[in-house]
């Protein structure tokens, strides 16, 4: 072992700050990284121990608490994730001679179906959209924001940032900016397009009278006056949940991620392949796509237990 910084939270922020600058690691990972590698480095600090000092031993035994502790299997392997990322940079950099993670099996994941709607409840979401806000500047822009989720199955992330001169000119294709800085390019239904259209005019004359009280213009699709310049992620979600009240539908279904998992279901359930909803939807690997395969088998299955005469004990006449 050969050193590095002095303290585990110089390791941390050396090792994240590479992440950023060599790899465009979006905010969200980094914070989860954080969130992790701190996790792990206080466990270490309790046992007299570093991350210069830990070896395999001790990595599993964090691991093995972890599992005491009763963390999903997808916590316990996002964890060990970002502890085998960060000694493989300890490695590289020199600071370790060795990587004592490397060999340690993750404990895999538990498969969980994403939750999603049908198209009766897509539409009474879109409703809601149109009748629901402040003011008609409000609903103008929570009816874009719905049929821009639905319609592109975007990230909500992604959905929030959108800049306005990726909508200006009417488009037919919205460039969108993924995980790690990747773009991709999303279609634009015609109602989508008819939505987006509407609220860039009141957007525009919002943005209009800002400026003339002096304000500096925004460059975001979706402005807000807090810090980050745009709508929240947690804006969002809290709008999402009041359409689903307002549209009657189980506020528990309902999240920003559920549009997308329906917009990529029901894709799939009229003829679309997977490789093309995984460029869509901008999976880096198509077996994360695959998921939606075992949701439409689970919704067939649902289709004949609920509705073939036989299933409810009816012999065929």
């Amino acid at each position: 072992m050969t050193g590095g910084p002095s303290s585990p939270a110089r390791w941390i922020a050396t090792f994240l700050d590479a992440q950023a600058a060599e790899l465009g690691a979006a905010t969200n990972t980094q914070l989860a990284y954080g969130r992790d590698l701190k996790d792990f480095a206080d466990w270490l600090a309790g046992r007299g121990g570093d991350f210069a000092g830990a070896d395999r031993e001790m990595i599993e035994n964090y691991l093995i608490d972890c599992d005491a502790q009763g963390l999903a299997k997808s916590t316990r392997a996002r964890r060990l994730s970002a502890i085998r990322q960060i000694y493989r940079f300890a490695f590289d950099e020199g600071w370790r001679s060795d990587n004592p993670a490397i060999q340690i099996r993750g404990p895999g994941r538990d498969q969980r179906l994403p939750k999603t709607l049908d198209v009766p409840e897509v539409d009474r979401l879109l409703a809601a959209a149109r009748s629901t806000g402040r003011n008609q500047s409000d609903r103008l822009r929570n009816t874009c924001l719905r049929d821009l989720l639905y319609a592109t199955g975007m990230r909500v992330s992604e959905l929030v940032a959108l800049p306005v001169a990726a909508a200006r000119g009417d488009p037919r294709m919205l460039l969108v900016q993924g995980k790690g800085g990747k773009e991709r390019l999303v279609p634009l239904s015609p109602p989508a397009r008819a939505a987006l259209s509407t609220w860039l005019v009141e957007r525009d004359a919002a943005e209009d009278r800002a400026r003339a009280k002096g304000q500096p213009a925004s460059r975001f699709l979706f402005p807000s006056h807090g810090k980050s310049g745009h709508l929240t992620r947690h804006r969002f979600y809290l709008l999402i949940k009041e359409l689903a009240v307002a549209g009657g539908v189980s506020p528990a279904k309902v999240t920003p991620h559920t549009l997308r998992h329906a917009f990529a279901t029901h894709l799939l359930a009229n003829g679309a392949d997977l490789r093309s909803i995984q460029t869509l939807l901008g999976h880096a690997d198509v077996a994360t796509t695959e998921i939606y395969t075992h949701v439409l088998d689970e919704r067939l299955a649902e289709l004949v237990h609920d509705h073939h005469p036989l299933a409810r004990g009816r012999s065929d006449t």
